[in-house]
């Protein structure tokens, strides 16, 4: 625990599994008091209710929010309702995502799918990112979390719309850095490669072939994404805004 984030508040969004909860749980670790937000279905609420527990046994505050981060008005109130409930907000991490793969024909996506995607992986950061800015001091800290491909090579059939809402959001957190950077605010997105989650397990056939395709030799993990946000939280990235940072063991090098 270096207590690098003690005193700050933090929301992660989607922080219920995986990486998510891998960054409120390093947050936690540096100081922070975290909350996080889940959808209401499946076993979030149970992941989340683990993960407020973990945080809670590192002796931070904690509580998860239901949220659609497809929906703008729902994205508000979570924001706002956390900066009440903690007594301010300094720090905010767009996790929250999802991903939807379909070729380009009428094939793919459906329109309900199409527009899904656009509102959840772009709608939601803008909507976190307008509502956080209410309530972030001076030195408050902006993390969303993208794709490597957003700006480099696809690789793969069917990820165009995907691809497309995370390149939106690249993007839009440029031009919010700009925005912010006089406020001392910063805005930054970590862009990920392969990562073993549940639902990217790197011990499958799949897993195997794609990992001998990265320069690292292997997928990263959740720690390893999280220990960049966590220092794009902290105090010593106040001179870095405006930026990506990959982390995908070299597949875009």
């Amino acid at each position: 625990m270096s207590g690098a984030l003690e005193g700050k508040k933090a929301l992660v969004t989607g922080g219920s599994r995986g990486i998510g909860a891998a960054i409120a749980q390093r947050l936690a670790s540096d100081g922070a008091d975290v909350a996080i937000s889940h959808t209401n279905g499946g076993d979030s609420a149970d992941r989340a209710a683990e993960v407020v527990a973990a945080i809670r046994g590192l002796g931070r505050k904690a509580k998860a929010y239901v949220a659609d981060s497809g929906d703008m008005a729902s994205v508000k109130t979570l924001v706002d309702d956390v900066a009440a409930d903690f007594n301010g907000l300094d720090i905010l991490v767009n996790n929250a995502g999802v991903f939807l793969a379909g070729e380009v024909g009428p094939e793919g996506l459906t329109p309900e799918d199409s527009v899904r995607q656009i509102d959840v992986n772009y709608g939601g950061v803008v909507a976190a990112t307008r509502a956080a800015v209410a309530h972030l001091p001076k030195g408050g800290r902006i993390v969303t979390i993208g794709t490597n491909a957003a700006t480099g090579r696809i690789g793969f059939n069917g990820l165009g719309e995907y691809v497309a809402t995370k390149a939106a959001v690249t993007a839009y957190s440029r031009g919010a850095a700009r925005d912010l950077a006089p406020r001392g605010i910063t805005v930054n997105v970590v862009q990920l490669g392969a990562i073993n989650t549940r639902m990217n397990p790197e011990d499958t056939e799949w897993g195997a072939q794609l990992g001998a395709t990265i320069p690292a030799g292997r997928y990263g993990s959740p720690a390893e994404v999280a220990a960049v946000v966590a220092f794009l939280a902290g105090p010593e990235s106040a001179y870095v805004t405006g930026t990506t940072i990959n982390v995908d063991g070299g597949m875009d090098a």
